[in-house]
């Protein structure tokens, strides 16, 4: 079941507000393999008409064909999207592979979003990310230029992806920070504890990535060479063929639940994710209007407390790859 219109949530104590569910847009791009055959117009034109507001992409998605996407989609509906984009990571050529370095220097944070907005056709990005923090530059200088892009104008909101409390406090005594982006879903729980309690003490809002277990929760991923070629997945330790038969007794956990509700496992593992509170908004991506209409159809399922018992109680083989295996990967160079 699809409700007729997402509700709405609020980042953290940011006063942002957002559809429930997002849409996460790097797979309007080449990371998860091909996607040409697609319809990204029609996706993210769906998911406006279903409440889901929060789009979310990255200048490293591509790089820039997920923004060139995304904004020609919203054109003509601007006053529909909460539009999140990133900086820090930015590519270059070395022999035959492209490395992802990390920047977070202030030169590049100015840079980088006049190269977004542009790509995405806006006069100003509503939540802009530091995708990664650069441990080689202090915190505080970085956000200190991305409050300056806030005073210019050019952005609303600031957020942080995959940063540690330390970081989150001093980024926070520098500037307000309304989201922290991390990777969070039943088989990825090592933010419960410290990063979550300071983003709750914080007032900072929590927009968990890849909320379906990048895929896997869905139960449709049983071996790696399901994979298409070039997905970034297929070099991640939870994708082996290995992990993913000693991890199949999660899936069959979420989808005995599935079961008992008349649903998907995919919509149980978001349900999950919705039930941790209602200052998390996750952002699963797709690039197909089906699975995006089961996506939003998670937040009409109401979990008992014994089924979030049954999911809080599993754990997952392998650790996760925070960093993911895109950044610093060898595939062929970049086009020109």
């Amino acid at each position: 079941m699809t409700p007729d219109r997402l509700r709405l949530r609020t980042l953290g104590r940011s006063g942002l507000e957002v559809g429930a569910i997002g849409l996460g847009c790097m797979s309007f791009s080449p990371i998860y393999g091909a996607f040409e055959e697609t319809a990204p117009d029609e996706v993210i034109g769906r998911a406006l008409d279903l409440g889901v507001t929060l789009l979310d992409t990255a200048d490293v998605y591509g790089p820039h064909t997920s923004e060139e996407v995304v904004g020609r989609a919203i054109a003509g509906r601007r006053d529909e999207v909460v539009l999140a984009t990133k900086f820090g990571i930015r590519p270059r050529i070395e022999g035959d592979r492209v490395v992802m370095d990390v920047d977070g220097s202030p030169a590049y944070c100015r840079e980088a979003v006049d190269g977004s907005l542009r790509r995405l056709g806006l006069g100003h990005v509503d939540l802009y990310y530091l995708h990664r923090p650069d441990t080689s530059i202090p915190i505080e200088e970085t956000v200190g230029a991305m409050a300056e892009l806030v005073a210019a104008g050019k952005v609303r909101h600031l957020g942080l992806s995959e940063a540690s409390p330390d970081t989150l406090r001093r980024a926070h005594a520098t500037h307000p920070i309304t989201a922290l982006q991390t990777e969070y879903s039943i088989w990825s729980r090592d933010i419960e504890g410290e990063i979550l309690a300071t983003c709750r003490e914080l007032g900072i809002g929590l927009v968990p990535y890849s909320p379906l277990g990048r895929g896997y929760l869905t139960g449709a991923i049983a071996r790696r060479d399901e994979l298409a070629d070039g997905d970034f997945r297929r070099g991640q330790a939870r994708f082996t063929d290995e992990a993913l038969a000693a991890n199949r007794a999660v899936v069959d956990v979420v989808e005995g639940i599935a079961a008992d509700h008349g649903c998907t496992a995919g919509q149980v593992a978001l349900a999950w994710v919705l039930a941790q509170g209602d200052d998390v908004v996750p952002i699963p991506g797709t690039k197909r209007v089906s699975y995006l209409e089961q996506n939003v159809g998670a937040a009409a399922v109401e979990l008992t407390d014994d089924d979030r018992a049954r999911l809080d109680a599993l754990r997952v083989d392998q650790p996760r790859s925070p960093d993911e295996s895109w950044i610093n990967r060898s595939t062929p160079p970049l086009p020109a």
